[in-house]
């Protein structure tokens, strides 16, 4: 059955539902196609909830049977649930359903994955699985018994008892729908044991398929690092015996935090040096740590209903960066932060898809997983950190657990126990949650008599729906530094309130070089005219590794937009002063590396079009090209010691300073290959003994038009392996000539391990066309009409999926004529398509305006 009309939801109409929930049985007898699930759910009046027709959440099933206090009804049944005449006090209602995992490609309820069974109930697959209120603000506490021959069935909470094919489950903690999780499949554990700071033991088990057992001690590692971290850092305990993490191969999101059993994509689990990058490890041990947190930030303390998903989002966004700010390196992950951000959140917010933090309507939520509900949500939490301090930002933290522990919430609850707790008056911080779009700062200066004058100027541009806005609170981290590159202010906060505001430094005895929100301390853009050489200054000087990252990025920025427009050469100065930063031993090697890349060809499309002129994709990747060259030849004399100092003997370590190394290392190389035609990536590819080093290579030489040779001994060695292959095929697609893009990514669909059921692959094939931007919109359009076609086949299968890589077509108003009318043409057709889901209708619609 395909999706019922779009009906757009408005917070402005939330309603609590009519009853409470006093205990949840349920019963699953697992079958392939006919699974049968008993549900016994007591009901009782909600005294603060207005009177209401009783209607329970319900798709894709078959009732068998319904009761009320032991006598059987008949329900009215719809495409959207259950509705009956229930009895004006308590009551028990009962249900069984028949539904059929089998079948299930959306992933979203319970479905079947090579074998195993599996749920994901986020945002609404409840509904998927038995009759029931499926919103967050309905907690009740679950007993659940599996039935099944699969040898391993876990539930949520703690082990009840077992038996020859069955297992009870018990959560004694509250929780929504959302957060219910079943898996049973032919599983093995990797064990491990942590003991809380009270005292209390509790068993972790990260349970994968036989086989991939060697591949899960990272991840256990990284569960115990996590929790210790959080019961320094916050003050929180894990609350059950058992805390379950299992690996799933078709998953649509990332991971879940499910109450104690914890469903994670398998490539955010399974790692060894051979199989994984230094990326892959850091990431994994980053969403390890998200999940674990969300134990209280989200599971113990909920969202009242899912316009408030940033709550709960932004905050364990916050929380799991932090995390690995503390043991990695804070400045390199404030870098990487700020890169992600600009890439696709400011992205999102310059397009149609642009939407408020806290979204005020929606057709499908499935949609609002967002960048700016995640990363820009985190964004607000840390500004809010900045503005009251880490005394008031944890008073205000310990307030929010001991307030409402056990509660679904909302934005105001949260700002309100920072105004508790601090004394603080935050209406118009709140505009950040309500308010969508970047702002942008407009600085200028003076200096006078010893007095130095920051004057900034805020504006936010017009989002779909909402034309006006409202100025900011602005927390803006400014120093001041002479001309010898001394500090002479250090580190300032500036709090800016007004449209437009200025900033006064005294005493000074020359005009200094600012500064200007360091450690990037708001989501902003900042426009501000100053010359090469204070950049190059920075670059060289500021105090602040964020910033001075940042002046090495303005001047790339600048050099390839000169590049691009005006025929310009690669700035001389620009190089020296990179040059000078490869060569300083001091700095973090993943630093340095950092300063090595350049704006994306994406990024430099959205420049362009914040200057007024319409980028050429293949103009910015010629001209991106160009001054990688140029970077090669500059700094010939350096790269070979870097490359060299990245091959480190002896046992592989995913741990910060080695893997700094190597992608500083495997950065020099991507230069080299430059200029030896890749024999020193050939002897890599050929050596290494981590994939780290070996996809690295293989890059390098795929990106000079190289490597087939080595692309094809990939394959033969890794077409076993689902996520190594991911890596094949997506590797190739990014770096593939514009003209080849289409055609090659067309051919690998054909390929045998090309599965279009499977998210990750999917992902790895479209996701990778669409990032490369010349391939993306090469001419003739080719690359939009394919995506389209898989869009419309995939939604078919999976609509979150297909809604989400939809998403490359967001930016298609910044392009000239004839590239807009190709992909406005796609849109339409994609609208067109009989029976779409609610999810990529939705989204095209928000596209097409």
């Amino acid at each position: 059955m395909r999706d019922a009309a779009p009906q757009t939801i408005y917070l402005k109409d939330y309603a609590p539902f009519p009853w409470l929930i006093d205990g949840v049985e349920l019963t699953f007898r697992l079958s392939p196609k006919a699974t049968r699930v008993t549900s016994r759910i007591r009901f009782r009046p909600n005294p603060d909830a207005p009177s209401g027709p009783f209607f329970l959440n319900g798709e894709t099933m078959t009732l068998l049977s319904a009761r009320i206090d032991g006598a059987e009804v008949q329900p009215e049944i719809t495409p959207e649930g259950l509705t009956c005449a229930v009895p004006d006090g308590p009551f028990t209602f009962e249900a069984e359903v028949e539904i059929d995992p089998e079948a299930n490609t959306s992933l979203d309820g319970l479905y079947r994955s090579g074998g195993m069974y599996c749920t994901q109930c986020e945002a609404q697959g409840f509904r998927k699985i038995t009759f029931y209120p499926d919103r967050p603000d309905v907690m009740a506490v679950f007993t659940v018994r599996v039935e099944s021959e699969m040898p391993v069935l876990l539930s949520n909470g703690n082990p009840v008892d077992q038996g020859d094919g069955w297992a009870e489950w018990h959560d004694p903690w509250p929780k929504p729908a959302y957060l219910f999780a079943l898996v049973a499949g032919d599983l093995v554990s990797v064990p491990g044991h942590f003991t809380t700071r009270s005292g209390r033991a509790v068993d972790l088990n990260i349970w994968v398929r036989p086989g991939d057992e060697g591949r899960a001690g990272w991840a256990l590692e990284s569960l115990k690092l996590s929790m210790r971290w959080d019961e320094e850092a916050y003050g929180r305990e894990y609350d059950l015996d058992v805390f379950n993490i299992v690996a799933v191969d078709d998953f649509n999101m990332g991971a879940m935090e499910n109450k104690g059993l914890n469903i994670f994509n398998s490539r955010l689990v399974l790692a060894s040096p051979e199989t994984a990058t230094d990326t892959d490890f850091e990431r994994i041990e980053a969403v390890i740590a998200h999940e674990y947190f969300h134990n209280w930030t989200g599971n113990r303390i909920t969202c009242r209903d899912w316009f408030q998903l940033c709550l709960k989002e932004g905050l364990t966004v916050f929380r799991d960066q932090s995390f690995t700010s503390d043991v990695r390196s804070a400045p390199v992950k404030r870098i990487e932060d700020a890169i992600l951000l600009r890439a696709r959140q400011f992205r999102e917010d310059q397009g149609p898809l642009a939407h408020p933090v806290r979204p005020e309507s929606f057709v499908e939520i499935n949609n609002f997983y967002t960048v700016t509900v995640y990363e820009k949500g985190a964004e607000i939490v840390g500004m809010l950190k900045r503005l009251v301090g880490d005394e008031g930002y944890r008073a205000a933290l310990d307030l929010y657990f001991d307030r409402h522990d056990g509660q679904a919430v909302t934005i105001e609850d949260w700002l309100k126990v920072f105004e508790d707790a601090t004394g603080r008056d935050l209406t118009q911080f709140a505009r950040w949650y309500s308010q969508a779009g970047t702002p942008h700062l407009t600085v200028t200066d003076a200096f006078e008599d010893g007095r130095y004058t920051l004057t900034f100027r805020q504006e936010t541009a017009p989002t779909p729906g909402q034309t006006e806005k409202a100025p900011q609170v602005i927390p803006i981290a400014v120093g001041l530094l002479g001309a010898n590159g001394d500090e002479v202010v250090p580190t300032t906060l500036l709090e800016m309130t007004e449209a437009e505001q200025s900033f006064t430094f005294e005493g000074l005895t020359g005009k200094p070089v600012p500064s200007i929100l360091r450690g990037f301390s708001a989501p902003v853009e900042i426009t501000r005219e100053s010359s090469g050489a204070e950049k190059a200054f920075l670059l060289a000087h500021d105090t602040d590794p964020f910033n001075r990252w940042e002046a090495g990025r303005d001047l790339a920025r600048a050099t390839l937009t000169a590049m691009i427009l005006e025929d310009a050469a690669p700035d001389a100065g620009w190089l020296q002063g990179l040059g000078a930063v490869l060569r300083d031993t001091a700095l973090d090697p993943a630093f340095r590396a950092l300063v090595l890349a350049l704006p994306t060809q994406d990024e430099m499309a959205a420049h362009l079009a914040r200057l007024g002129h319409v980028p050429d994709p293949l103009r910015i990747r010629a001209c991106h090209r160009a001054l990688r060259e140029a970077m090669s030849e500059a700094l010939e004399d350096s790269l070979p010691a870097l490359h060299e100092d990245a091959q480190i003997p002896g046992e592989y370590s995913p741990q910060a300073e080695p893997a700094g190394r190597r992608a500083l290392g495997n950065a020099a190389l991507g230069l080299i290959t430059l200029r030896d035609g890749g024999a020193r990536a050939r002897a890599q590819f050929e050596t290494a003994d981590n994939m780290t080093q070996s996809i690295a290579a293989l890059g390098a030489l795929l990106a000079i038009g190289k490597g087939q040779d080595q692309l094809a001994a990939f394959e033969a060695r890794w077409s076993h392996d689902r996520l190594v292959m991911d890596k094949w095929f997506g590797l190739q697609i990014a770096l593939a000539e514009p003209e080849e893009a289409a055609p090659l990514t067309e051919r690998l669909t054909q390929h045998p391990g090309f599965d279009v059921k499977n998210p990750n692959r999917v992902r790895a094939v479209f996701g990778s066309l669409s990032g490369n931007a010349a391939g993306f919109h090469a001419p003739g359009g080719a690359s939009y009409a394919l995506l389209a076609d898989w869009l419309i086949r995939l939604d078919a299968l999976n609509p979150q999926t297909a809604s989400r890589l939809s998403t490359a077509f967001d930016s298609w108003r910044r392009y000239d004529e004839t590239r807009q009318g190709q992909m406005r043409a796609q849109l339409e057709r994609i609208a067109g398509t009989d029976g779409l889901s609610r999810d990529l209708s939705e989204m095209v619609q928000r596209m097409l305006g």
